[in-house]
């Protein structure tokens, strides 16, 4: 099984040497050590880095944000490890795209399979969030296609199955997709 990349964050450097001992000694090849989460995306795509280790005190609202753009501009699963708690602070990492939230710091013995789960967790959210965006981009897509079949039907007396192989017949002559000739109808 080929080794992890990991992003280790976190402000306290002695602290970080162990973590980043026992993500070793757990399988993971730590590939940065960054004080911060400041600037995550830029890290992760500097270090490509495959899953990001968060050992922070108290995870502030800086922090979370840079969270949110990581999970919006490079998506990795976040393991965030804190001391405090808070029902909002767990909410807002959840909605920040962390994948797992562990309270009282880390423990090397619960490192790999929080790790593991936190993997699994970001794995079957990505693949439902790429499977919605899939979905909304269908739903985009006949619905540009049903105006155009709308004022086909409407300039060329056409039947609503005439006006839908017309649109086909049209995208299939030109090589284009069927949505991209039913959105140059519209235009017109």
């Amino acid at each position: 099984m080929k080794e992890l990349r990991v992003l280790l964050v976190d402000a306290d450097a002695e602290r970080a040497a162990l973590v980043s001992a026992g993500l070793r000694a757990a399988g993971y090849d730590v590939v940065a050590l960054a004080p911060d989460a400041a600037d995550l995306t830029r890290r992760v795509r500097e270090s490509g880095a495959e899953v990001i280790v968060c050992d922070l005190d108290d995870p502030g609202r800086d922090a979370l944000e840079s969270m949110r753009a990581l999970n919006r501009d490079e998506p990795r699963p976040v393991v965030l490890f804190a001391e405090r708690g808070e029902p909002e602070q767990i909410e807002a990492a959840l909605e920040a795209g962390v994948a797992a939230y562990v309270v009282e710091g880390l423990a090397p013995t619960r490192v790999r399979p929080v790790i593991e789960v936190a993997i699994r967790r970001f794995r079957a959210h990505h693949a439902m969030r790429l499977e919605l965006e899939q979905t909304r981009a269908t739903l985009a897509a006949r619905a540009v296609i049903d105006r155009a079949k709308a004022r086909l039907m409407e300039r060329g007396r056409l039947s609503e199955e005439e006006a839908y192989r017309r649109l086909r017949r049209t995208a299939m002559d030109q090589g284009r997709r069927m949505v991209d000739v039913a959105q140059a109808i519209l235009d017109k």
